[in-house]
């Protein structure tokens, strides 16, 4: 019986892997520079992680600061889109820029060929001059480990898997992480049951009058300043420090955002504190945070020890042909954001174009 023939990797110049803001933002710089490129989408409908978030989630920026390049996000009635808001833009993005995406197609590895990276999917591969990895980081939540946590007979949930306070009603509920996940989370959860907020430091409210505007800037000036080798020009205000929307702010004026410092370990039923007090738990909600989507990149042997892939300007440099957009200040300032990505985007265009130039 002979066997089947194989099937021919599909040829093209761009492959960009990931179906969000990321990967939108730069697909919209090749479009403009009249690239030929594909997008990889995991995902069945557009809009990335956002539609996996939970169901109250609301930006801590007004939509025109939360734009992506060429279009900016419709305004709506509320100071801070919602994230059902930033779906529909996300979706009305991608048609109006008629991004090619291929959805459900789950990238499996990417590996060295002579004349491209070949990309491969569950029933499909791809040979592409350059990829672009945007899976960002939603598909890798962390949960740091604590002694006894094995034995911890209560529910454990990441907020990658929190949808909404109902089937916490009534319960005793841990909520771990100071930034401004576990502070939103917090806030509703504190309406229906009985919260402790558990950070490692004292978190950092910023004023009331203090946005996702106001931080982007202040980000900006301190990218700068470390550009020119100049001190930080702020003592505080950071992209991870905690935003007083109206819910954060209503919290606090019952009295719900009071954090404490880490239990030492878990019991069957609860936690046991520093000082040996123990607490009964039902459930624990870790806002703490994801890692890097990077495992389709393993084949190349480019993650380092701290799950990264060495880059300069988002481009690998053990492997010229790759670039990565949209995990974090280690690949192109702020372009975990809607509004950072962009730069990031615009700069990886622009090498990817003088790359492909350099074939003809």
């Amino acid at each position: 019986m002979s066997k089947e023939t194989p099937i021919a990797p599909i040829l093209v110049d761009v492959l960009v892997i990931g179906g969000g803001q990321s990967a939108l933002a730069t697909a919209y710089f090749l479009r403009r520079a009249a690239v030929s490129y594909q997008v990889l989408d995991d995902q069945p409908t557009p809009g990335g992680a956002w539609q996996h978030a939970w169901d109250s989630l609301n930006l801590f920026s007004p939509a025109q600061w939360s734009s992506l390049p060429g279009w900016l996000m419709p305004s709506t009635p509320d100071e801070y889109p919602s994230r059902d808001h930033v779906v529909r833009y996300l979706a009305q993005y991608e048609e109006r820029y008629d991004i090619p995406v291929h959805r459900g197609a789950r990238v499996i590895s990417v590996s060295r060929e002579d004349d491209g990276l070949l990309v491969s999917t569950d029933d499909q591969q791809w040979l592409a001059k350059a990829v672009v990895s945007a899976t960002g980081t939603w598909n890798c939540p962390y949960i740091p480990t604590y002694p006894g946590q094995e034995r911890f007979k209560g529910i454990q949930v990441h907020s990658a898997q929190y949808a909404s306070p109902e089937p916490f009603r009534g319960k005793d509920v841990l909520v771990v992480g100071g930034g401004n996940s576990g502070a939103q989370i917090l806030a509703e959860l504190s309406h229906v049951c009985n919260t402790t907020w558990v950070t490692v430091e004292e978190p950092t409210f910023l004023p009331d009058d203090v946005d996702g505007r106001v931080l982007f800037e202040r980000a900006t000036q301190r990218w700068k300043a470390r550009a020119e080798g100049r001190p930080d020009p702020f003592q505080s205000g950071g992209l991870g420090d905690i935003v007083m929307i109206p819910a954060v702010r209503e919290a606090r004026e019952r009295g719900a955002m009071h954090a404490v410092r880490p239990f030492s370990k878990f019991v069957d039923d609860g936690v046991v504190w520093p000082d040996g007090a123990p607490s009964h738990v039902d459930a624990v909600l870790w806002c703490t945070g994801f890692r890097p989507a990077l495992k389709h990149l393993a084949p190349l042997h480019l993650i380092n020890d701290v799950g990264r892939v060495d880059v300069i300007d988002g481009r690998a440099t053990q492997e010229p042909r790759l670039w990565l957009v949209g995990y974090g200040e280690w690949c192109g300032f702020a372009s975990a954001t809607l509004i950072g990505v962009t730069r990031t985007a615009r700069s990886t265009g622009a090498q990817i174009t003088e790359y492909l130039n350099s074939f003809r």
